[in-house]
């Protein structure tokens, strides 16, 4: 992580869970972190509790990831505050009570406009900025090994979708950096079940998932900080992280 040190990094869904475990791990690593979300005072608070770290510092900016508009005004705020980023991490993403047959349509579109459009703005962002100062950097999209299957299971049929989606993006963006002669890294880093709140707004069997195997959230975290700890050469493309006995 020595290469990153003082470098300033991005996390979206910074408030609670995985994103809250990268951000005290940059930090811990002596990154300057700037953790976006809704619930800044979250952000805020964990902040204060790594005051004592003597190398990086967390800053909350507010971020709506399903709007354009305080995407853009984030960004903007960011590099009038902190500078251009390094690094930026794709974690907010969002899991609702919706299926396909009888689906709620304004449930499907935040699933997307969280998990995917979302996305697509943030790296766009953050990718002009690290090609007009430069910057080698990497982007990290929190993926889901859901992207990498067809699996059903009542009330998560959406969003097993909008994680496919992800799994493309991260090849197709990595070949758009080639054809562009960019050295920013793109990684797709997939986790098994996680106990976080997002299993708080899904269905009864969807809740029962994490109660019997799971990891926590700083496992992975420490994924992206070995992802982010490989050589200049190495990319890792994909990074799948499975707790032992997860029947999935």
């Amino acid at each position: 992580m020595e290469q990153w040190h003082g470098k300033l990094a991005i996390v979206t869904g910074a408030s609670s869970g995985i994103g809250a475990a990268i951000c005290e791990r940059l930090v811990k690593g002596g990154l300057q972190v700037v953790g976006l979300a809704r619930r800044t005072s979250r952000v805020e608070s964990l902040s204060k509790t790594l005051k004592t770290n003597k190398n990086g510092v967390l800053h909350a900016v507010y971020c709506d990831v399903t709007s354009e508009a305080s995407i853009l005004e984030a960004f903007k705020q960011i590099v009038a505050k902190y500078g251009p980023p390094s690094i930026l991490i794709n974690n907010a993403g969002i899991l609702t009570d919706t299926n396909l047959i009888d689906g709620d349509t304004a449930l499907w579109k935040k699933i997307l406009d969280t998990n995917v459009l979302g996305l697509c703005i943030g790296t766009r962002e953050a990718i002009k900025l690290m090609m007009a100062n430069k910057i080698d950097g990497h982007i990290i999209h929190i993926n889901s090994i859901l992207g990498h299957m067809h699996y059903y299971a009542d009330g998560i049929n959406v969003y097993g979708a909008s994680k496919h989606a992800v799994t493309n993006l991260t090849e197709v963006l990595r070949k758009e950096l080639i054809d562009k002669k960019s050295k920013i890294k793109v990684t797709s880093l997939s986790p098994g079940i996680v106990q976080t709140e997002i299993f708080d707004n899904s269905s009864t069997e969807c809740k029962k998932l994490p109660q019997a195997v799971a990891l926590n959230p700083m496992d992975i975290a420490d994924g992206v900080a070995y992802v982010l700890s490989t050589p200049k050469h190495v990319q890792v493309h994909e990074l799948t992280i499975k707790p032992i006995g997860e029947p999935v």
